[in-house]
């Protein structure tokens, strides 16, 4: 790795990006430097450098095997906040200013890319505001519903309150998601990027990719398991 440009270490691997832009180091155009000498150039320990990019770039697997509709309800919500929710607190902003960054240079060459951009806003706005929602009101709701489910209260039909309402909200919500996300896929040529891309472009696009199949594995957590699986709840609780 020493020895190869930066420009191909990124182009080999989009996730090395962010530590290069951490240390300062220019991927994109100007990144033909080797990992050598750009260490050189900015005095940087490449033990330390080197480390991080390994880190970054570990693949950490979930064995297709797991069963996560026989997960319990509130590890399941737990699940969803920590991996799904906070995935896109963390991205959607980083990815958002480089986009904004990388189109006002290149919408001329690339016209499809500002329309790109107002998509991938009007989806992070919806998606920003659903988490909230769930985080706030409708995931504290099914988690106190399982609780008294298995503590098997006496007057645990009082706590329903329908999820059927919120639910269908929720449906009407993703069936806009779906649409947003099926549009970006169009835009970005289903995250193909040109032959002339840059590096900066490729890097872009792989996140955008990245962005839409957790996206997609989100929303079937909620939609498949999770809700189906709360509303079900409430008819038991109706029946103590």
């Amino acid at each position: 790795m020493f020895n190869r440009s930066v420009a191909d270490i990124v182009k080999s691997d989009y996730r090395t990006a962010a530590i290069f832009k951490q240390y300062g180091i220019n991927y994109c155009c100007s990144g033909q430097l080797s990992l050598r000498e750009a260490c050189t150039i900015k005095g940087i320990d490449f033990k330390n450098l080197e480390e991080k990019l390994s880190n970054v770039t570990r693949n950490v697997y979930i064995n297709n095997a797991l069963q996560f509709s026989n997960w319990k309800i509130d590890f399941l919500i737990d699940y969803i906040i920590n991996v799904h929710h906070a995935y896109l607190d963390e991205t959607i902003p980083a990815l958002k200013l480089a986009m904004i960054s990388f189109i006002d240079g290149h919408k001329k060459k690339f016209p499809e890319l500002e329309k790109l951009l107002m998509t991938f806003n009007d989806l992070s706005t919806i998606l920003l505001a659903q988490n909230k929602h769930e985080e706030e009101i409708i995931f504290p709701y099914i988690k106190q519903l399982e609780s008294t489910y298995r503590r098997k209260e006496v007057y645990g039909n009082l706590f329903v309150r329908t999820l059927r309402k919120p639910v269908s909200t929720l449906e009407k919500e993703n069936i806009i998601i779906k649409k947003l996300l099926t549009e970006m896929e169009l835009l970005a040529n289903n995250f193909q990027f040109p032959s002339n891309a840059c590096t900066n472009h490729q890097v872009i696009y792989h996140r955008l990719k990245e962005f839409h199949d957790d996206l997609v594995q989100h929303k079937h957590l909620e939609k498949n398991i999770l809700y189906p699986k709360a509303i079900d709840l409430e008819k038991q609780l109706l029946q103590l």
